[in-house]
């Protein structure tokens, strides 16, 4: 499997089984659902073209919100990804590919992505979040689409 796109049945692999999730909330907008993909610690960061640096569950569950809550629907599949695994950590980095729309305007979506997961409370949670978009143009009509959506 090489495209993640959140709406996969559970696999034989534990770590991509950590991955779907992420993606299937998103995808469905679910806040309560991401909360519970996130480790609940002070300590969780997320990176993104949206929100700048984020540190903490509750700031990055604010960046969350304004994106499930708006106007602007978001959509995105994983691709081209790389694990690479520690006993209690992995890193999974790939492009995520797709759009931001809403009435009357669409930017399309390249990504690079990098997310990292640990092993906490006998599950795998994520814990960091780093987000890149390379064409400022595409950059900037993304971060205004979604700054319409507060």
């Amino acid at each position: 499997m090489k495209i993640i796109t959140g709406k996969e049945e559970m696999t034989q692999d534990a770590k991509i089984n950590a991955i779907i999730p992420f993606y299937r909330v998103f995808r469905l907008r679910d806040l309560e659902g991401m909360e519970a993909v996130w480790a609940q610690s002070d300590q969780v960061l997320m990176a993104n073209p949206l929100g700048g640096i984020k540190i903490g569950w509750p700031e990055i569950r604010v960046l969350y919100q304004r994106i499930f809550k708006g106007p602007t629907q978001v959509e995105i599949v994983f691709q081209d990804y790389n694990i690479i695994s520690a006993e209690t950590m992995f890193v999974v980095t790939g492009k995520e590919m797709g759009r931001a729309f809403d009435e009357t305007n669409q930017v399309d979506l390249k990504i690079r992505t990098s997310r990292v997961f640990q092993w906490i409370g006998g599950q795998w949670k994520q814990v960091t979040h780093h987000g890149s978009i390379d064409n400022p143009e595409m950059l900037k009509s993304y971060q205004v689409l979604v700054s319409h959506s507060k």
